[in-house]
């Protein structure tokens, strides 16, 4: 009895991590405003309050998921656990742009160590088959909830205590998780007899990661032929480059060659990106669409995203099922369909609407997110040894981070470029926003088609039935 509630906990430990990760992505959305009112931000360095968590979030994650594997998951975790809680107690309290910014950086540098550790721990806490499937749909549905849950919390947090409640939330829960983390978690490394780091690969690959993340955020604002962007895009390039020299040179290379010839993990990492660059922008451009065209104030814009997450929390509960009835591949390909579905649903948005006319694509896009969210991580978890558990999860991770920055980019640049228009689209009249809007989503829905095709070369009946054995 008393190893089935320590499971229990753990697996709560884990699925709340996972969760806040989530919500954080998403819950700043809707505070962004009050932010700018409050602490007089530009509209330029306004973006720097998403962007700098991003920025380091992407740039840390592979030598988190290398830290984690070698000094072992659990301590990172908690120590992960603590930045992560210290960035949000520094977040609700500054009265600064600088201070709110480095907050968010140190946030995205716990989330970064935090994220490949948590998956590691539920592959080396729970055992393979029907104990571990399940640990893992728990933990992945945290995640694709938190993703559409975050705009209702920060609607809720921001209307009735102010927009560093956003920021406060976390600290008394990572405070919990750490304090319980000794007692409900098992420690899990890598026995290595060279303790070697791989520092010139990790400097490297981070140095480019940030770099060419940079480039990636500031390039829609900047300009894609800005040497301001320009530059540190190509440096970062280099650096990549570098890294991919030294990685073939070194006696324990940071991502080990034989991880990246695995076709389950390449394909679930291209699947991650593409699911960020469609279904993670979504609420970027519903969020606009909700307090620019419909003048939503912050808790009616959250409220108008709660069929999305009740519709996630709903489809979290036949992951399994869908695994055992078509695969990994038909599951993951049918959620990126139902996203196709749901993008182009919403096309039909006007600036005449109510959030009623937007439940009918919501919910079919909730019930996409959440086949392809836990789906994801289940692909990118066959045929990966113990000892790469870590570096594994953290290049999915980064694939669904790199995901979010390019889909984004990308989109903004092609919005731009058919608008004729160089500025924010906070900043366009209402049609022309509207019309930005349906076009965003027009992209969309094209990025899910490519997601369903790359679904479906994930085709390994045996390894999907297996996993699917309940």
């Amino acid at each position: 009895m008393k190893e089935k509630t320590l499971k229990r906990l753990s697996l709560t430990l884990l699925a709340v991590s996972q969760l806040i990760l989530a919500l954080d992505y998403t819950i700043i959305f809707v505070g962004l405003p009050s932010i700018a009112a409050d602490l007089g931000f530009s509209a330029n360095s306004l973006q720097w309050v998403v962007s700098a968590f991003s920025l380091v979030y992407g740039g840390f994650l592979l030598i988190g998921g290398r830290l984690s594997d070698l000094l072992g998951r659990r301590r990172m975790f908690i120590i992960a656990t603590a930045l992560f809680g210290l960035g949000s107690l520094i977040g609700g309290i500054v009265n600064s742009e600088i201070m709110l910014i480095l907050a968010r950086a140190i946030q995205g540098l716990g989330g970064a160590l935090l994220s490949p550790a948590t998956l590691s721990l539920i592959m080396s806490n729970f055992a393979e088959g029907k104990e571990r499937n399940h640990a893992m749909s728990v933990w992945a549905a945290m995640g694709g909830v938190g993703l559409s849950l975050g705009l209702l919390l920060g609607g809720v947090l921001t209307n009735y205590f102010g927009w560093e409640a956003i920021f406060l939330v976390n600290v008394p829960i990572t405070i919990l998780i750490i304090l319980l983390s000794p007692v409900a978690l098992q420690e899990s490394k890598v026995k290595s007899t060279t303790r070697h780091y791989d520092f010139a690969g990790t400097v490297s690959v981070t140095a480019g990661m940030i770099l060419v993340v940079y480039y990636l955020i500031q390039s829609p604002l900047e300009g894609w032929l800005n040497r301001v962007t320009v530059i540190p895009g190509i440096i970062g390039l280099c650096l990549l480059l570098l890294f991919i020299i030294i990685e073939k040179r070194t006696i324990e290379p940071l991502i080990p060659s034989r991880i990246i010839r695995i076709r389950s993990l390449v394909s679930a990492t291209i699947s991650a990106a593409l699911f960020s660059a469609s279904f993670g922008t979504l609420y970027y451009f519903l969020t606009l669409y909700t307090q620019e065209v419909l003048h939503y104030n912050a808790i009616q814009s959250g409220v108008s995203f709660l069929p999305l997450t009740l519709s996630a929390l709903v489809g979290s509960k036949f992951i399994n099922r869908m695994i055992s009835t078509v695969g990994i591949a038909g599951t993951l390909g049918s959620g990126m369909g139902l996203g196709v579905i749901g993008f182009m649903i919403l096309t039909q948005l006007s600036a005449n609407n109510s959030f009623l006319v937007m439940i009918p694509g919501t919910i079919i896009i909730g019930l996409g997110q959440a086949f392809v969210f836990t789906t994801m991580f289940i692909a990118a978890g066959l045929g990966i040894e113990p000892k790469e558990q870590g570096i594994a999860s953290a290049i999915i991770n980064t694939g669904q981070q790199i995901g979010s920055a390019i889909g984004l980019a990308v989109i903004m640049a092609i919005v731009s470029a058919i608008s004729n228009t160089s500025g924010s689209l906070e900043q366009m009249e209402t049609a022309l926003l509207t019309d930005a809007v349906h076009m965003a989503l027009f992209i969309e829905a094209i990025i899910a088609v490519i997601g369903v095709i790359v679904a479906f070369s994930l085709r390994q009946k045996k390894s999907s039935s297996l996993l699917a054995n309940k």
